[in-house]
């Protein structure tokens, strides 16, 4: 994930985008506002927010890194890497269905990626309808970048815990998303 923050980016980058996410956090059904309910004696006495809203401040900045600094959904790197793991070219329309865009959002995008350089469209020719989006030198090289970054971020991202600690997040991290799913 090329453009996650390093100890080299200010700190308030970090802190800015966590609490851009905590601040769009809605607000869930059933529950009030914290100055209507005061936090726990021992939050409150630290002036720290409810643990709830730390979890889920925590949790959305996990969600926003990953995606923002993953490069979103559908744009330029998932769509190179994407090429790449098909053997370098697809189907426009193939593509489209991988990241689920209509045809109009996803020419726009190639569009930019194919001005940068860093793929081809051209014609099928046994059906003069469909493109083929081919991956150039430079984008080949780019997708094998962004891999090779995931790779290296998903080696790192969880090295400051130990296995067992990792273990438990796992299991953690299942009952949460097992609680969401009986709340959605």
């Amino acid at each position: 994930m090329g453009n996650h923050l390093s100890d080299e980016q200010p700190a308030e980058e970090g802190d800015r985008a966590q609490s851009d996410v905590a601040a769009a956090q809605p607000e869930p059904a059933g529950r009030a506002k914290a100055a209507e309910h005061p936090a726990p004696a021992a939050s409150a006495e630290a002036g720290e927010p409810p643990r709830a809203d730390r979890i889920l401040r925590g949790l959305g900045f996990c969600g926003h890194y990953l995606h923002f600094h993953g490069g979103g959904r559908s744009g330029r790197e998932p769509i190179l890497c994407k090429l790449h793991r098909a053997g370098g070219s697809m189907s426009q329309l193939e593509l489209g269905g991988q990241f689920e865009l209509k045809a109009g959002s996803l020419s726009e995008i190639l569009a930019k990626i194919e001005a940068a350089g860093l793929i081809e469209r051209t014609r099928d020719p046994r059906d003069r309808r469909a493109l083929t989006v081919r991956l150039t030198e430079a984008g080949e090289q780019e997708a094998q970048r962004a891999l090779e970054a995931h790779k290296a971020f998903r080696e790192q991202a969880f090295s400051n815990l130990t296995d067992e600690e990792q273990d438990e997040l796992i299991v953690l991290l299942e009952k949460i998303r097992n609680r969401w799913e009986e709340l959605a």
